[in-house]
């Protein structure tokens, strides 16, 4: 069994690579991934999405505002709080900071970035992080705010080793997309190499980022196998531990959400 522990299933291109929902769903089963989570880039979209994961009891949901969203919808802390005390609601983000792209709105991000991990404390949900090119703003926000209460995950992580190491101190865990198979990755790669397993969760992004041997196409949460695979052969060990461990490691983590049979 596998988990998708990052996706944006109400992003998919519906009537394109899949008819609806339930086909990549269902694709997604074949290839083992039984599990998601389902994330919130904005507060006005959450409701829709919330809706649209409902008949599917295997698809988790967080709650939040993306940093780089903040100019279009900036985080009401109040909204949040109410939104994201949703049963269904697994996590809080995704939340964090991108200076790569947006420097610009720094201090915007910044201040949500806070908010949410408030509100995370506050209703004990662990944290969904984007971050790039702002290493020290990030883990400063966390330790400030207390983040190791309630821990969290780096997704989609394109940092150094020392971040990843510093964020697994303050109880994160570090979640591997498929960028890792990209040609241009070498770093990461020895991050991943360096990193232990059980530390480790995999996602797919979707429906960006598709991995080597799918880019260019749409992604899908069907290719969180390959991310698995490719982990499993840079560290040497069988793709069956690699499921077993970082869906272990989902579920350590996301203690609201129950494997579905559980």
């Amino acid at each position: 069994m596998l988990v998708d522990s990052h996706c944006h299933l109400d992003k998919l291109d519906y009537g394109k690579k899949h008819r609806d929902m339930a086909e990549a769903v269902r694709k997604a089963a074949n290839r083992g991934v039984d599990h998601m989570l389902c994330i919130s880039v904005g507060l006005s979209s959450f409701p829709a999405m919330l809706e649209a994961i409902t008949p599917f009891p295997q698809v988790f949901a967080s709650c939040g505002v993306h940093p780089l969203h903040q100019d279009d919808e900036p985080n009401d802390p109040e909204q949040l709080r109410q939104l994201a005390a949703h049963p269904r609601v697994v996590a809080i983000g995704e939340t964090g900071l991108d200076y790569f792209y947006a420097p610009e709105s720094a201090e915007l991000q910044r201040r949500s970035f806070e908010q949410h991990v408030a509100v995370a404390v506050e209703l004990n949900k662990p944290l969904v992080i984007h971050t790039r090119s702002a290493q020290e703003d990030t883990l400063d926000i966390l330790r400030r705010g207390g983040a190791d209460k309630v821990g969290g995950v780096l997704h989609c992580f394109t940092e150094s080793l020392e971040m990843a190491e510093a964020a697994i101190e303050l109880g994160f865990y570090i979640s591997i997309s498929g960028i890792v198979t990209f040609r241009s990755a070498d770093a990461l790669r020895e991050v991943v190499k360096a990193l232990p397993l059980e530390r480790l969760l995999v996602e797919t992004d979707s429906p960006w980022l598709a991995p080597v041997p799918f880019r260019g196409e749409e992604n899908e949460p069907a290719y969180t196998r390959t991310v698995a695979e490719f982990i499993a052969e840079l560290k040497g060990v069988s793709v069956e531990a690699v499921a077993k461990q970082t869906t272990a490691n989902f579920f350590e983590l996301f203690k609201l959400a129950k494997p579905v049979g559980n």
